[in-house]
């Protein structure tokens, strides 16, 4: 397999080495098989695309044999983009280590015996066990073992318990049992498809496998199914046993965060924490130091000495100014990615990891969902609405999650009309933070508007209804130090990496705008919308027009300026809703249509301004 590189901390690449083996992490979501995939390849490796698709997989190496995670299935079929990837590496696999929750077996081992049926040389690593003896769960695993057929080694990957074992056993796999009466079914496709794998598929209707052989697919998946289903009951009869010690905190603190009044003030404190933490000690403190004392009274005289002194940009000179002056591209650029984002964009992603590794993320879904629906979506939608506060560009990909292509439509345009940027939070965070608390309420209850503005006008306007809401709800655990600090530091750097090019490059060209007399022409040309509509200074058409690049370039075009607090609010809103950056508009082109990107992008430039404008008419 040939796969499109996005990073290079690990081999990514799929194929089987000559001397190695395709050794392939599957299982359900939410079952620890990144941990896992983090330690037998001792790196948490970058992720990249599999071919014609946006799903992404992380693959490294762990000696001579390739390891390879595959995204959470339920089951190996073709239904979604995320089983088709996954059954197609599957389907390549030399051994297969199958990660199992113990809390929920019943689930989970659905999986299990479908792969066991393949006849897969499998491994079964039994995830969470430390939970399962905190929920009263006695799991009789070597019993399980001899049901099923394939070795079990007990782990708890969070804090590496077992991992070691399950390293050392994978040349312990072996096929798992597959019952009399399935595998003469098998027998007789084997014939027509060639192998166990293929023909169970086949079996059970998998339209891919049918048109690879050219032959119609099968009509057996419920019957299967169902035969599988009763298979699960009777192994968790035999092997688990639960013991009645009551609810643990981290169950009882679950079910707190599903009930709507519980629910509602846990978000809440959570929000309050969030603001303290990144809006005022970290937006104001943190980046008051790096910006501040680190880049502009050390960095940019250092950097400007240092170009002026030599012959082809002295001061004064265009040259001079496109590089180290007022926007130059090695001061301003510089200074507002490592001074003011990198510590902003950090702790976004900490924040974001802590939610997402204690298992809060989803039961936001549940949390959520009655009120999505509201606007035609259900409580999956708040995945990328949450990963929008990210990258929108990021999030407006994992609409292809959603249930339909109506839902896919409204959450793409709330995205890219409403929600900011982790860089952008930063920048209106630090911005808020400088003029009190009612203004940052304020901000947020006129962009909630908006929010649920454009969601209920798509949502009477499109045709259709909304999906219902499936989703699985992982244990409440406390957050691992490691997997928060790890997975922070690797979407800060492809965050930083992302956004660099953008930065120079929209410095380079506004700098030279500035040199050639043109920044002023916009300035004039914008100054009925920003100095007598918006009632702000003229210079905020620059941060305008850096923000057609990038919208955190441009609300970070305001951090500089002086602008009181109406006017504050003022920029930050129509910064809010200001058009989508240019990357994000590429994947509104590739995902949605030509079509809905245009609509989007004019509907942005409306919707900026005229709000903005009403917001700074009643209040300045």
């Amino acid at each position: 397999m040939q796969h499109k590189h996005k990073h290079r901390h690990a081999n990514t690449d799929t194929s089987a080495d000559n001397d190695g083996r395709n050794i392939v992490l599957v299982g359900n979501p939410n079952v620890g098989k990144s941990v896992i995939f983090g330690y037998l390849t001792g790196t948490y490796a970058d992720v990249s695309n599999y071919p014609g698709t946006t799903i992404e997989i992380m693959s490294g190496k762990c000696g001579n044999d390739n390891i390879i995670d595959t995204p959470g299935i339920y089951g190996v079929s073709s239904f979604n983009d995320e089983e088709r990837v996954a059954s197609e590496i599957i389907l390549n696999a030399d051994i297969i280590i199958n990660v199992v929750d113990s809390i929920h077996l019943e689930r989970d081992l659905f999986l299990t015996l479908q792969l066991a049926d393949m006849g897969f040389p499998m491994i079964i690593a039994l995830n969470f066990m430390d939970d399962a003896k905190r929920e009263g769960i006695e799991i009789d695993v070597d019993l399980l073992s001899d049901l099923i057929g394939v070795p079990i080694i007990p782990t708890t990957a969070t804090n590496k318990a077992g991992l070691k074992e399950l390293k050392e056993s994978i040349d312990k796999a072996r096929a798992g049992y597959i019952h009399p009466e399935i595998a003469d079914m098998v027998n007789l496709s084997i014939r027509t498809v060639g192998t166990r794998r293929e023909a169970i598929l086949l079996l059970e209707g998998d339209e891919p496998t049918a048109s690879r052989h050219g032959i119609p697919p099968g009509t057996m998946r419920e019957e299967l199914y169902l035969f599988r289903r009763n298979r699960v009951n009777d192994l968790i009869d035999h092997v688990v046993k639960e013991i009645a010690i009551g609810k643990r905190l981290s169950a009882t603190l679950g079910d707190l965060t599903l009930k709507p009044i519980s629910g509602i003030i846990i978000l809440a404190v959570i929000l309050v924490l969030l603001y303290k933490i990144i809006g005022v000690y970290l937006a104001q403190n943190i980046v008051g130091f790096t910006e501040n004392t680190i880049m502009r009274e050390h960095w940019e005289p250092m950097i400007r000495n240092i170009i002026h002194s030599t012959s082809f940009a002295p001061k004064g000179s265009a040259i001079g100014e496109i590089l180290v002056g007022e926007f130059g591209v090695l001061t301003m650029s510089i200074t507002y990615l490592f001074g003011l984002l990198l510590p902003l964009v950090l702790g976004f992603y900490i924040t974001l990891s802590i939610l997402e590794d204690s298992g809060y993320l989803p039961r936001l879904a549940v949390l959520t969902d009655r009120l999505l629906s509201g606007i035609g979506l259900n409580g999956r939608a708040v995945i990328p609405i949450i990963l929008g506060f990210g990258c929108i560009t990021m999030a407006t990909v994992t609409t292809r999650l959603l249930g339909s292509e109506r839902e896919k439509t409204i959450a793409a345009s709330i995205l890219n009309f409403t929600i900011p940027c982790s860089a952008q939070i930063g920048i209106i965070t630090l911005l808020l933070g400088r003029i009190g608390l009612s203004y940052t309420i304020a901000f947020i209850l006129i962009i909630g508007f908006c929010f649920v503005l454009v969601g209920t006008v798509l949502h009477k306007s499109l045709p259709g209804e909304s999906t219902s809401l499936l989703i699985n709800l992982p244990s409440m655990r406390l957050p691992r130090f490691d997997n928060v600090i790890r997975k922070s530091m690797n979407k800060t750097g492809s965050f930083m990496k992302e956004a660099y090019p953008w930065f120079i490059g929209g410095s380079f060209v506004v700098a030279v705008m500035q040199v050639t007399g043109y920044l002023y022409k916009i300035q004039k040309l914008f100054e009925p919308l920003t100095v007598k509509w918006l009632q702000l200074p003229i210079e905020a058409a620059n941060a305008f027009v850096m923000g057609m690049v990038r919208r955190d370039f441009g609300a970070a075009g305001f951090a500089n300026m002086s602008l009181n607090h109406p006017q504050t609010l003022v920029a930050m809103v129509s910064m809010t809703l200001f058009v989508p950056c240019v990357a994000s508009v590429a994947i509104l082109l590739k995902e949605r249509s030509t079509k809905e990107a245009v609509a989007i992008w004019f509907g942005t430039w409306i919707a900026a301004f005229l709000v903005g404008g009403i917001v700074s008419q009643i209040i300045i």
